[in-house]
């Protein structure tokens, strides 16, 4: 495993964190509660034995069931093994007090006496301005400092650069978590994000490093120009590599599901150095495959899970994510054939709204979600169907 420096800290973190937003659910629905929880403590366990040092979950995540799996995995000897980082609950906080309150509850779950890293989580200026400055959290998470229930503060963040760049100057934060890949050079934060936090001293650490499973199966054209490059190394590792190769980078986290994925990725880990890409490869990347994958992908959905469950029990994730692939994978009468067998899922929707209250990618789900049922449900073209 290798170590970076973790901002100003004296702390070497892993270069590869353990996510624990998408653990082993057995069904479609990686955000469900059902965590196969054997599974999940044996993957966690393992990432730790081969030099993890760094769990991040939230306070949502599995709806609720993260927390309480992760701190189950953290028994027998592994807390001592690990930085704890999870997140409060912004979008839940509607008085100063709760943030006390939430903050209580994830310790029970997670069955600690303290977190090591807590995060402010899904900033936005929304958040920024209407709850944390507002309710004046930076102070509640100070006097929770003092207390010795958490560690150091952070925030994951989604949001333009210019909100970034505001919240960033307002307080002496250890770490910050973006969206981060080669696909997302400008996107929220970005690369100017990246390398601004970095120069502040603060940590940088990467969420949706393969961008919901986009870079790591790759559409056809992409895999093609990439196995014409270096046709033995995995689509996942050109694009763990390209994060890793940037010295700001303190930490990819990744999300995983599989014991497959955690020994992909850990193997990926030993390859973590900086400046280890040519050139040309960060060229490919960031120029030809960058075009060639923004021309393929029509929904920016990362399956984070944010904006579920839906009040109407419509999959908004597989919905989209079974549109986009049939356009980028022209495969369209196989994600048919899925729609069908997942119950038409997409006519369900009452345009809402809800879940676009909570969507980091600011998707208009209300407006994608007739246009799905019409492509997949009703036969319609992708050009028709607008």
């Amino acid at each position: 495993m290798q170590y970076r420096q973790f901002g100003n800290s004296d702390f070497k973190v892993s270069v590869l964190g353990f996510g624990c937003m998408r653990l082993p659910t057995g069904d479609e629905e990686l955000q469900s509660p059902n965590i196969i929880e054997e599974e999940a403590v044996d993957m966690i366990r393992y990432a730790i034995e081969q030099g993890v040092n760094f769990v991040d979950t939230a306070y949502p995540y599995h709806r609720g069931e993260s927390e309480v799996v992760l701190g189950k995995a953290l028994k027998d000897g592994y807390r001592e093994k690990v930085k704890l980082c999870t997140k409060s609950p912004l979008h839940k906080v509607e008085s100063a007090d709760d943030f006390d309150r939430y903050l209580h509850e994830q310790l029970e779950r997670l069955q600690v006496d303290y977190i090591d890293y807590y995060l402010l989580h899904a900033v936005n200026r929304e958040k920024w301005q209407g709850v944390i400055s507002k309710q004046s959290l930076l102070e509640k998470a100070e006097k929770a400092k003092q207390e010795g229930l958490i560690g150091q503060l952070g925030f994951s963040f989604h949001d333009s650069y210019p909100v970034f760049e505001e919240v960033v100057d307002a307080y002496p934060w250890a770490m910050c978590l973006l969206q981060y890949n080669y696909l997302d050079l400008e996107t929220q934060a970005g690369m100017k994000g990246v390398k601004y936090a970095a120069s502040k001293g603060i940590a940088v650490t990467v969420m949706e490093p393969l961008q919901g499973g986009k870079l790591a199966a790759p559409p056809q054209p992409i895999k093609a120009m990439l196995q014409e490059n270096v046709p033995e190394r995995p689509y996942y590792e050109w694009a763990l590599l390209w994060l890793w190769n940037q010295p700001e980078v303190s930490m990819v986290l990744s999300g995983m599901s599989t014991m497959e994925q955690v020994k992909a990725n850990l193997k990926a880990a030993h390859k973590a150095e900086i400046n280890s890409l040519s050139d040309y490869e960060k060229r490919l990347l960031e120029e030809e495959v960058y075009q060639k994958f923004r021309e393929l992908i029509l929904v920016p959905c990362s399956k984070c899970h944010y904006c579920m469950p839906c009040p109407e029990n419509v999959n908004i994730p597989l919905n989209l994510g079974m549109f986009n692939d049939g356009y980028a994978f022209g495969d369209l009468e196989r994600r048919r054939s899925l729609y069908e067998r997942f119950g038409r899922n997409a006519e369900k929707c009452t345009q809402c709204g809800e879940c676009e209250d909570s969507c980091p990618q600011g998707i208009e789900v209300s407006r994608w979600m007739p246009r799905v049922h019409r492509v997949l449900g009703e036969g319609k073209s992708y050009s028709s169907s607008k």
